[in-house]
Formats: structure tokens, C-alpha cells, sequence
């Protein structure tokens, strides 16, 4: 049986497998040890059984003490195999029968039973099989409900790896509890490979054997196997024996007993892991999470503060720029506040974001703790429905924050500085330098023609604009023009400092959303994105 045959069962089967790899490699470190271990020995189990023979069936014979197995074997192969009479009330060791597929050597069936660690083999001693059935391995096991320990987990194992199970009861133990709940209700995805045989029932009147054939039947399908075949035999008469093998016959025939058993090993451990990875989470609650995270860092980050210093600074330089040139120099005697936060453009165009740190104070308290608290809610809201062992990984990668650090370097690698120098200053500027220019000359002119008079020498005739002497106009209407031009510096600065401010703004916020993402969202995605591919793997495995 291997995975890879052209079939569509083996090739189903392939992508199964693969898939539950798949799921448990992405469990690996997030889901307990103990609920991936059933899992990973599927997969382990199918691969071993597929590298194996294709063209045996291998057939165990399963119950209780008393109930007939070896008896049964006997009949079946036609010939004294087991030994009922000396092996009861245990069978310490299972017994193979083997009937060699045509064209082999027995190294098939050698190498099966290898896998499954029989030693007692014996080789083509029933004529009847040979003529019913050919690539057939019929094998006793020990009583599952041995007194020795060590014959319960013999039996226990063969359970998981053999193809075929004929599970034999006697009238007296067919309704067993411990039975149908440790043994027949978890084989409830194996119908197509389960039979049970209701042996010894010679013992039983006609109108008997047909009512505990039906009540077993009822008792199968409330174990999830009412598609698995219930046979009346008796071992001792014959009856119902060669309806059983004419079963195993066509099931041998069929060669499809293993991809069946390994297909419902795997759809069962898929099942398992799939409620194992929970529910996936509410993409809304994960978003408004998301959201009021990003705001509380902005609140953290001082985003409102470096925008307002961004505002307050660009007035302070619009000042110094449009400002009267005989006053503006007291703009330039205050502190910059983006200087005095660490921030500027030129700091940034050393390339050295990462070693630059800002004047900031930290977060406070208060702030520190709503930016952890907000962290918190969304992992809660982005793990809900998690198993918790996950929920627990996506928490370690998103607590693992230096948010102080984090924070400073969001802001300062935001070019929240210009220097570029507005055209419309330049312009205030030059007409500010024309304007006490114009003063200048006027107030030298009157002081010329004061110095003068005062030394009663002739004056030359001052000319006269617009009613007034010239000097005076000069003087006077430069000093006023020249603080009308500083007004209009100011109100320009105002505005270009509250766009620079909403820029800032704008920057600090994707600044702070990429953090976010980077140190909290991007991480906790990543974690649930693994949850979301173990989920669709070991969904696609249980299909």
C-alpha cells in the first residue's frame, strides 16, 4: 500500500496523511506534547504501514478470553494451528497464518509481520485459503483482557496497526461495557474495517441466536459501527464460518483494507486535532482591539506633544524669519521645542535611527499602564477561541516589549523637523531687510538735516510725499510697514505651523501603527496564522 499509487483512495489517502503532518508540525511547541502524540504515531504508523506491502490484507482476530479465537482460526485455516486447549484462558503470543499473494515469496508477508513483531508464522498450511483468499495474513492475538499486563499491550498495539479486525464475543461478553467503551466505541471511524463475530453460537436456539445477533447489532451502531458486519459462527460446528471467510477472501481481494484502516486513523487523530485548535477568533473585536492599541501607544508615544512642539516650533521660525529685523532676534533667544524634545530633521540624516535617542521623559504611569493593558485586550481578542497553550505563545511574543524603547524610537525616527524654508518667508524676509533699509535712510536723512541746523548751515529743501516730508515718510513708513509684514509673518507661521503639526501628526501615528505591528499585531498574527493553517491542515485531513 503505498501513498503514492496512482489510485484515488492511496492518492487521497497521501494528501490525508500530509496534511496531519503538516498540522502537527504546526502544533509543535504550541499544543501539549501528550495531544500531539497520537497524532505524530499516525503518521508514522501510515507511512510505515505504505513502505510495506500493498498486496497483503493483515487480519487479526480480537476479544476476550473464552471467546473462541483460536478455535476460530482453526476453522477458518482448516487446520490445527493454535492450540485452544492449552493456550486458554490466555494467549500469550499472536499466531500468524499467512497465505501468500500470487508471485510472492512470502517477503511481503515477512516483512508485515516484521513491522508488527509476530514470530510465530506459519506459511500456506490451509488448502482452503489458498483457494479462497491469496495474499492474506490472519493473525490470533492475545486476550485483551488478559490477567498478564504485558499480553494486553501486545493485543493493544496490533489493534492500531493491523487491517482488519474481527472482533470475537461469546454470548456471555458480547454486551461487555468495558468492551464497547475502552475498545469498539473509539473504532467508530473504521465501520468499513471492523466485523464483528458472535462465535459459539451452536449454543444458542435459532429464535436466540437471531435476537442477540440484532441486539449486538443495535449495540454496534450506538458505537458508531453500524456499517461493520455482524456474523453468527460457531467454531466447534462450522456454522458461519465459510460466510467469514469469503469475507476476509473478498476484503483480501479488494487490497484496500489497509488504505481503509490508515485512512480512519488519520481522519480520527485529524478530528482530535482539529478540536484541539479551538474556534477562530472574531475579526471584529480583533479590529476595534487593534485599534484602541494603536491609540493608547499613540497616548504613550507623546504624539499629541511632538505635534504641538512641531506647531510651536515652526511659529518660533517664522518669527525669526519674517520677524522685524531689529526685534526678531529675540525669537531666536527661545529654546526650540523640537530641540529641546531631541527631535530634528538633521539628526535623522546621519542614517543612525537606531542609536539616536530623544530628550523626552518616559510615559507616565498611567500611560505605561493603559499601553500594557491595551496589548493585553488584544491578544485576548485576537486569540479568542484559542487552545489555551497557544493563547500562551501568542502572549509571550507580544509581552516581549521594551515599551519605553520602543516607543522613543518611534518618535525619533520620524523626520518631524523641516529645512526648507518657505518661499512666502523669503519673500516677508527680503521685504522686511527693503523696509529697514527705507527707515534707516529716512532716520539718517532727519538726523542730517538736524545736525544741520543745529550747526546753522543751509539746509537743502527736503522734497515732500504726499504732504509729509520724505525722511519722515521713510522712517515712519518703514518702521510701520515693516511690523504690518511681521503681522503677516506670524499669522503665515501660525498656519504653516499647524499643517506641519497635522503632518507630524500624520507620520508619529503610522509610526506608531507600524510598531504596533511590528512588536504586538504582527507577532500575535503570525501565531494565529500558524493556528489558522494547523486548523485547515487537520480539517483537510478529517474531510
Amino acid at each position: 500500500m503505498a501513498l503514492n499509487r496512482g489510485s484515488g483512495a492511496a492518492g487521497t489517502l497521501r494528501g490525508r496523511v500530509e496534511a496531519l503532518d503538516e498540522a502537527v508540525g504546526l502544533a509543535r511547541g504550541r499544543l501539549p506534547d501528550d495531544a500531539l502524540e497520537a497524532p505524530a504515531e499516525v503518521v508514522a504508523r501510515a507511512r510505515d504501514r505504505a513502505a510495506l506491502s500493498g498486496e497483503y490484507t493483515v487480519v487479526a482476530l480480537a476479544g476476550a478470553t473464552g471467546s473462541g479465537k483460536s478455535s476460530l482460526l482453526n476453522a477458518l485455516a482448516d487446520a490445527r494451528i493454535a492450540a485452544p486447549g492449552v493456550r486458554r484462558p490466555t494467549t500469550g503470543h499472536p499466531v500468524a497464518v499467512i497465505v501468500p499473494a500470487r508471485g510472492d515469496a512470502d517477503e511481503g508477508a515477512d516483512d508485515l509481520l516484521d513491522w508488527l513483531d509476530v514470530r510465530d508464522r506459519h506459511v500456506g498450511v490451509s488448502r482452503v485459503l489458498q483457494e479462497s483468499a491469496t495474499g492474506l495474513v490472519l493473525l490470533d492475538l492475545p486476550d485483551h483482557d488478559s490477567v498478564v499486563t504485558e499480553h494486553r499491550a501486545i493485543a493493544e498495539r496490533l489493534y492500531e496497526r493491523v487491517d482488519l479486525l474481527v472482533w470475537v464475543v461469546d454470548p456471555q461478553k458480547y454486551a461487555d461495557a468495558a468492551l464497547h467503551s475502552r475498545y469498539l466505541r473509539g473504532l467508530r471511524d473504521h465501520a468499513g474495517v471492523v466485523v464483528l463475530v458472535l462465535n459459539q453460537a451452536d449454543r444458542l436456539s435459532p429464535a436466540d441466536q437471531r435476537a442477540m445477533v440484532a441486539d449486538l447489532q443495535r449495540l454496534a451502531a450506538q458505537d458508531g459501527l453500524g456499517a461493520s458486519p455482524v456474523l453468527a459462527v460457531s467454531a466447534s460446528t462450522g456454522a458461519g464460518v465459510t460466510e467469514l471467510r469469503d469475507l476476509l477472501a473478498r476484503a483480501a481481494q479488494r487490497r484496500l483494507a489497509a488504505t481503509e484502516r490508515v485512512t480512519g486513523d488519520v481522519r480520527q487523530a485529524a478530528r482530535t486535532l482539529v478540536e484541539a485548535c479551538g474556534s477562530p477568533p472574531d475579526a471584529r473585536r480583533e479590529v476595534g482591539a487593534a485599534a484602541a492599541l494603536v491609540r493608547s501607544w499613540e497616548s504613550a508615544a507623546g504624539v499629541d506633544e511632538v505635534a504641538d512642539a512641531v506647531r510651536r516650533s515652526t511659529r518660533r521660525s517664522a518669527r525669526a524669519a519674517t520677524g522685524w529685523p531689529v526685534t526678531r532676534w529675540v525669537a531666536r533667544l527661545r529654546p526650540d521645542p523640537l530641540r529641546r524634545l531631541g527631535l530634528g530633521r538633521e539628526r535623522l540624516q546621519a542614517g543612525q535611527d537606531d542609536l539616536l535617542r530623544s530628550s523626552r521623559s518616559a510615559p507616565a504611569a498611567g500611560e505605561r499602564s493603559a499601553a500594557l493593558s491595551a496589548v493585553r485586550s488584544y491578544v485576548d481578542a485576537a486569540t479568542a477561541g484559542a487552545p489555551d497553550h497557544w493563547v500562551l505563545a501568542a502572549r509571550s511574543r507580544a509581552a516581549d516589549v521594551d515599551l519605553d524603547d520602543v516607543l522613543d524610537r518611534t518618535v525619533v525616527r520620524v523626520p518631524v523637523g523641516s529645512a526648507r524654508v518657505p518661499w512666502t518667508w523669503r519673500v516677508l524676509a527680503f521685504l522686511q531687510w527693503v523696509l529697514l533699509v527705507a527707515a534707516a535712510a529716512g532716520l539718517l536723512w532727519l538726523l542730517l538735516l538736524a545736525g544741520l541746523g543745529w550747526l546753522q548751515l543751509p539746509a537743502p529743501e527736503t522734497p515732500m510725499w504726499w504732504g509729509f516730508p520724505a525722511p519722515t515718510v521713510l522712517l515712519l513708513g518703514g518702521v510701520l510697514a515693516g511690523l504690518l509684514v511681521a503681522g503677516v509673518g506670524w499669522v503665515v507661521g501660525a498656519v504653516a505651523g499647524r499643517r506641519r503639526a497635522a503632518k507630524a501628526r500624520r507620520r508619529l501615528s503610522a509610526s506608531v501603527a507600524e510598531s504596533v505591528n511590528d512588536h504586538v499585531i504582527g507577532p500575535v498574527a503570525a501565531e494565529m496564522d500558524a493556528l489558522a493553517r494547523c486548523r485547515a491542515a487537520a480539517s483537510k485531513a478529517a474531510a
